[in-house]
């Protein structure tokens, strides 16, 4: 098999049978001719349920992460809605990290929770917390976060019984994790998971499929916001599934077309586009946020850097385990209390103050006001003294420069 920059820019990607054209091209089309009634050409008759722009892409994703198939939708939320929507029913749990997305927790408590699904937040790096609240989904009751009794039945997206889908449970792992880079043992929760039953789900946002594999650590399903590193550009808005299991592959696919939140085919084509340089992107993004992390310790004016490349980072020698590199981000807690954090954040030139990450140029933000506001208040808060940095591949020199001054106003 060739390596990962090969097929990145290869994989899905062969070149139009009619032209010859190296990049294939753009099935700006929302229907097909059909030879006849029910006779679709290829596998193809609405863009909604296949296009040749958004399969290339699916391929391609597919083949990068070793899933069994790829789903490619509008954005991460819309992927992560469909397959909890596709995998589980009211009754059934959701275990997570206390400190996912605040996006995904505001998905799991305000969305599947009010339909019937439980949910808990635990400590992922405590094993054996994990497995204590594992064994809590199986014995029937809630741990945090507000368990909903409201009744309803299943989807019946896969024809198991309400029973059998009530009984389901998602272990939703995230690492390194956004804001604060905890990293957490894929390979060990995936056999926690799968000792009690779980589906075992990554969100592998921040490392992309270049510096993690979590289906080779043991994970059934991979997710993206590919609005990020994946699309790396800051022009598109995307999500993505990398499932491993036929079964659940079907439910996706079922639902995917049924529900209708797919990528558009710009969407696909771009993110495409920005897939053949992930690998020398994140590359330089990594190397980036290891040079701006080593300048801000020991900064008077840093309390803290969260960066899973500083050895003394929680999770460190874990990172160096499962992941190519360390990746592009990084968060600081400011000594001087939230005010220091805001003008920190207002006061780069090159960080641009924005929501998102993962795009080449380099971003900074408040996730307590910011990406983070949904869950203000609850145990997934994000200290007010933090400030989250996506660093970009612009000269590491000018963006060490451009935090040293900020730091300084």
């Amino acid at each position: 098999m060739a390596e990962f920059p090969t097929r990145a820019i290869h994989s899905g990607q062969a070149p139009d049978a009619t032209t010859g054209a190296v990049v294939p091209p753009l099935y700006l089309t929302s229907t097909y001719i059909q030879d006849g009634i029910g006779g679709m050409r290829n596998g193809y008759e609405y863009s909604r349920s296949a296009n040749p722009t958004r399969d290339s892409l699916q391929e391609l994703l597919a083949d990068l992460d070793g899933g069994r198939a790829a789903f490619s939708f509008a954005s991460g939320l819309a992927a992560e809605d469909v397959l909890l929507r596709s995998y589980l029913a009211p009754g059934a749990s959701i275990v997570m990290g206390n400190d996912v997305y605040g996006g995904t927790y505001r998905l799991a408590s305000k969305v599947h929770v009010p339909w019937g699904v439980r949910l808990s937040t635990v400590e992922m790096s405590d094993l054996d917390a994990v497995r204590a609240a594992l064994a809590q989904t199986r014995s029937g009751s809630s741990t945090r976060s507000g368990s909903s009794t409201r009744s309803g039945s299943s989807t019946g997206t896969g024809g198991s019984t309400d029973a059998a889908a009530a009984a389901k449970t998602v272990l939703w792992i995230e690492t390194p994790t956004n804001p604060l880079m905890k990293i957490v043992d894929i390979a060990a929760l995936a056999e926690i998971g799968h000792a009690a039953g779980a589906l075992v789900v990554v969100d592998n946002t921040f490392a992309s499929p270049y510096l993690q594999q979590p289906l080779s650590l043991g994970a059934d399903v991979v997710v993206y916001s590919t609005t990020k590193y994946l699309g790396g550009h800051s022009d598109v808005v995307g999500g993505a599934l990398v499932v491993q299991d036929e079964q659940v592959a079907a439910d996706v696919q079922f639902l995917q077309n049924s529900a209708g939140a797919v990528s558009g085919p710009l969407d696909a084509w771009l993110t495409v586009r920005g897939i053949k340089t992930l690998a020398v992107r994140m590359e330089r993004h990594s190397a980036n946020a290891q040079r701006v992390a080593e300048a801000l310790v020991g900064h008077p004016a840093v309390e803290r850097v969260y960066y899973p490349g500083l050895p003394e980072h929680p999770g460190h020698d874990i990172a160096q385990r499962q992941m190519r590199s360390f990746g592009g981000m990084l968060s600081v807690a400011l000594a001087g209390g939230p005010a220091a954090a805001r003008s920190f954040a207002e006061s780069t030139e090159i960080f641009a103050l924005a929501e998102s990450l993962g795009g080449v140029e380099s971003l900074i933000g408040y996730p307590s006001e910011m990406t983070h506001a949904s869950v203000k208040g609850t145990e997934l808060a994000v200290p007010e003294n933090v400030v989250r940095l996506s660093v970009g591949i612009e000269d590491a020199g000018d963006l060490v420069a451009d935090v040293e001054q900020a730091l300084t106003r």
